[in-house]
């Protein structure tokens, strides 16, 4: 039994999400968050002046410290955009580890993951949060209102992602960021390193391509771009450009390309013109800034790549050999060893991490990694994990911990790591680097934020970063507790200590690019230990050798170059600084430097008080012959989520009424749908065809079981789901004598098992995986319905002969019987359609094998920008053991496929045809079908 309605009340998402996916956040572009915290977190809330803030009740202190904050700065943050006030609840997150912050509407709120990430902004991470999320807000207030007529969230959430473009909705909130703090990532040279690098190599970058990315190079990203642009714009023609902009696009919303056109309405340049031009000044003025600095090119040790690669936190183990993490185009993350030949030897795959990292001593490798709770995605871990690399045997070390930047003692015997409690206390913590238990940790009273740390050759000493809302600091530290600051807090992006002898090296950006400086721990006194054209970071040194091996960047990616370790004095800052003007518009200074210290009442936040969240009626268009409109619901903590609809059957004059609800706290997703709807069937008698038509009443109900886990670079996931319904039928008009009244429970029974491992950009599918689906419906409670059907279906994903080739196997089997009997579950044969069927379909077999061969990465105007070029081989079986024709496909062919964006919108159109050729035996000509698909 297909539950095809039962999750109805998110039909007007799924429609608008091409739209909607335009609206990314300020780190993993999340739209519609449909995760779940567990039961046990307890939520109270904070109300202040239009925020009501929600959190766990951990983190009674940061809701105190934003209850506060946010109202203070929101009219900073907004008075640019002509806007001052504002509604909205805010929701603190702290159960998971993944630094993220995003404001949406459908329903509008804001929410603030609290773990902050190791490398980061130089200020409090939720301020960094609050300062750059507002500014979403006050776009959305601005082109929306913030008190909009009744229910009309997702329709205007869709209005605002057709009429924005990504980089002005990200840029703009960076370049407020910016202006309104003493960081910013505006400030950050290696935050639009990648695109000065490829801008001075003479890369030539589409204004398409350098917004929506490539399958072949490193390309700014539309938070670069998009603050270059809106810095720019503003520069040009104020501060309240913007706001002009979005006013006249609310009065004259239904426009294509309404944000380019009211720009060169009120600037004479559109979109595409202002690209031109900005890309024009940013390479004088950093063809400028490279003529005033005096860089060194460093030699690679690495072969050249042809496309984006990545070689991160490079290791010397001896004079023949080199430990990285390698990343590209073609590949997932792995670890990997390059010989003195530039040879490279693959060694394991591991999973996601927050930033690239690992640490190595003694034959002994550590890093972190995430893992997800299996049923609430909100909640996840940051472990430890171990390789040997003499027994090649891997270890989890820490299992459901919040533990970072892990780094290792020069035995190989202990680890030290920063650690982050649920209330956002931060500790520096020792752990045994075999059983992974913790031996001692630092006390951190000030609850700064901690960055990674690392041993001195003793392992009695430790090194880290700090960072707060005056900047970054170094610091060390040891057992007896004998603290010493060797850097005061500073808006220098201080990075990654390492101890060589009496000095400690770091990152640092003194000339404006980022580095790699060293630091007397005696005389405190800075020396430059590289000078890169365009960035240096995490370096490493060996003990038998005089030099430094570290990350050198170059417009391909993190390369690995080596220098000898020559000390040279600071040189001057030759910065580019983009940001000025803005900044000096909002003429705010830092917004938090003087932040109210009020006590607020909080009082429990009642989740089941709270399931109603009325905040949307949407067009519903199901086909041709079925719209409607739909009233919807989505309470805050995305555990219950309802609709209630109307809907007009065109081709029978008559109307639909449904409503449904899904329920997502519990371990099983329990749903359920109403329908009272109109039908009509065809029947035969001995006068002929006759027509019947009825109304009925019909409930389904459903509960799913999601388990997902991850472990280094695998994926698996488990869905257990039952299903059933009840029909009763009235009205009945002109039917059959016989015809039946109500339909008791039908039951449905589904398992599916995957396992997948992680893919790189390039990859059409999984190298290996692994899919099984059972399901099995039948009519245990009405015997005058008998009938089942059975059905299995299996897939193997393979590796094709050349890389990011994906070749296939999927078997499919099905048994039907009495009203089952011509359900068709499994996957058919390409063409199924449009072939007559000679049997009742049993089973499947398809081979496909698919295939990238090219990346042109070409903008056609406005029109649509072609991220690549795929084709498809397949051969299809039908029916084994039962048709004569056993030996020969059913059908046969090839396809043509594209991934591109469309009209300048963020999500990847697939679109393409094949060419189906059916056997001889059915003597049928070629079939042409059309493939349209998209994702985000």
């Amino acid at each position: 039994m297909k539950q095809n309605k039962l999750y109805n009340s998110l039909i007007i998402k799924l429609k608008i999400t091409i739209i909607l996916s335009l609206i990314s956040h300020s780190v993993f572009s999340q739209i519609f968050d449909e995760e779940q915290n567990p039961l046990s977190v307890k939520w109270r809330q904070i109300n202040s002046s239009g925020f009501k803030i929600i959190y766990p009740t951990e983190l009674e202190k940061e809701a105190q410290r934003m209850a506060n904050t946010l109202p203070h700065i929101y009219p900073l943050i907004g008075s640019s955009l002509g806007v001052k006030k504002t509604t909205i609840p805010v929701l603190l997150q702290n159960q998971g580890v993944i630094a993220n912050g995003f404001a949406q509407l459908g329903p509008k709120k804001s929410e603030f993951f609290s773990t902050p990430p190791q490398q980061f902004d130089s200020q409090d991470w939720l301020n960094n949060l609050a300062v750059h999320e507002l500014r979403h807000v006050a776009q959305f207030d601005k082109l929306t209102g913030v008190k909009a007529k009744p229910f009309p969230e997702l329709v205007y959430f869709a209005w605002f992602g057709a009429s924005l473009p990504i980089w002005f909705f990200e840029g703009d909130a960076v370049t407020t960021e910016t202006a309104l703090t003493n960081a910013g990532r505006g400030r950050q040279p290696s935050w639009i390193m990648p695109y000065r690098a490829s801008l001075l190599e003479g890369k030539k970058l589409s204004y398409s391509k350098a917004s929506f990315g490539s399958n072949t190079d490193i390309t700014p990203g539309y938070y670069q771009l998009g603050y270059l642009l809106s810095s720019n714009i503003r520069t040009q023609h104020g501060e309240n450009i913007f706001d002009e902009v979005l006013t006249d696009i609310r009065k004259r919303p239904l426009r294509l390309y309404p944000f380019s056109n009211t720009l060169k309405k009120l600037t004479d340049k559109g979109s595409h013109q202002w690209y031109k031009q900005t890309e024009s000044l940013l390479k004088e003025k950093w063809t400028a800034q490279e003529q005033a600095a005096s860089t060194v090119d460093y030699k690679s040790l690495t072969k050249p790549a042809k496309y984006a690669t990545n070689y991160f936190t490079p290791v010397k183990l001896n004079d023949n050999s080199i430990l990285t993490l390698k990343q590209s185009k073609t590949e997932a993350t792995h670890l990997i060893m390059i010989d003195s030949n530039r040879t490279e030897k693959h060694l394991l795959y591991i999973g996601y991490q927050e930033q690239p990292w690992f640490s190595y001593a003694n034959d002994l490798v550590v890093w972190d990694e995430v893992r997800y709770d299996p049923r609430y995605r909100k909640r996840n871990y940051n472990i430890i994990c171990s390789y040997n690399l003499k027994t090649k045997k891997v270890k989890k070390i820490s299992s459901k911990s919040r533990l970072f930047a892990p780094s290792l003692s020069a035995d190989g015997k202990k680890i030290i790591a920063v650690k982050f409690e649920l209330n956002n206390q931060c500790n520096l913590v020792e752990l045994d680097a075999k059983s992974g238990a913790i031996i001692f940790t630092y006390p951190n009273p000030k609850n700064l934020i901690l960055q990674t740390p690392s041993f001195d050759e003793s392992g009695n000493t430790i090194a880290y970063i700090s960072v707060s809302e005056k900047g970054k600091a170094l610091h060390t530290i040891n057992r007896s507790g004998e603290a010493h600051e060797l850097i005061a807090p500073t808006q220098q992006q201080l990075t990654r200590p390492v101890f060589f002898g009496q000095q400690i090296a770091f990152n640092a950006h003194y000339n404006g690019i980022d580095n790699i400086y060293e630091i007397d721990v005696i005389s405190k006194k800075i020396s430059a230990l590289s000078n890169a054209k365009y960035g240096a970071f995490n370096p490493s040194f060996s003990k038998t050798s005089s030099t430094l091996i570290f990350n050198n960047f170059r417009h391909t990616g993190y390369d690995i170059s080596e220098t000898p370790i020559k000390p040279e004095p600071l040189s001057k800052d030759n910065f580019v600084y983009f940001g000025a003007a803005a900044e000096k518009q909002e003429n705010t200074g830092n917004v938090f430097s003087k932040i109210p210290d009020s006590i607020y009442t909080s009082k429990p936040y009642r989740a089941l008080g709270n399931l109603i969240n009325l905040h949307s009626i949407t067009p519903v268009i199901e086909d041709e012959y079925l719209f409607g409109l739909q009233l919807n619901s989505d309470n805050l903590l995305n555990t219950f989520s309802s609709f209630a609809g109307v809907e007009y059957h065109r081709d029978l004059g008559r109307f639909e009424y449904n409503a449904g609800f899904v329920l997502k706290s519990f371990y099983p997703v329990i749903s359920s749908t109403y329908r009272n709807r109109p039908r009509r069937t065809f029947y035969t008698t001995n006068q002929g065809i006759m027509q019947g038509d009825w109304r009925e009443n019909n409930i389904q109900l459903q509960a799913l079981v999601p388990i997902n886990f991850n472990s280094l670079g695998d994926n698996y996931s488990f869905n257990f789901k039952t299903a059933t319904s009840y029909t009763q039928r009235y009205m009945g008009q002109n039917m059959p004598v016989n015809y039946i009244t109500s339909l008791k429970l039908p039951m449905e029974y589904g398992f599916s098992f995957a396992h997948s491992t992680r893919q790189a950009d390039r990859d059409i599918a999984p190298r290996w995986a692994q899919t099984l689906k059972l399901t099995y419906l039948h009519q245990p409670f009405d015997k005058r319905l008998d009938g089942e059907l059975f059905a299995a279906e299996a897939f193997l994903y393979f590796p094709g002969f050349f890389k990011n080739h994906s070749f296939t196997a999927n078997f499919n089997y099905q048994h039907t019987s009495g009203v089952r009997r011509y359900d068709n579950e499994i996957n058919a044969v390409y063409g199924y359609n449009n072939i007559m069927a000679r049997n009742f379909l049993k089973n499947t077999l398809l081979f496909n094998y698919r295939f990238p061969f090219a990346f042109p990465d070409a903008e056609l105007g406005p029109l649509a920008y072609i991220r690549n070029i795929r084709g498809g081989l397949f051969c299809h079986y039908e029916n084994l053991g039962i048709d004569t024709d056993m030996g020969q496909p059913k059908t046969y062919g090839f396809e043509l496929r594209s991934s591109m964006n469309l009209l300048r919108y963020q999500p990847i159109i697939d679109l393409g045809t094949r060419f189906v050729f059916v056997n001889k035996v059915y003597n049928q000509n070629p079939i042409l079908e059309l493939i349209l698909n998209y994702s985000f």
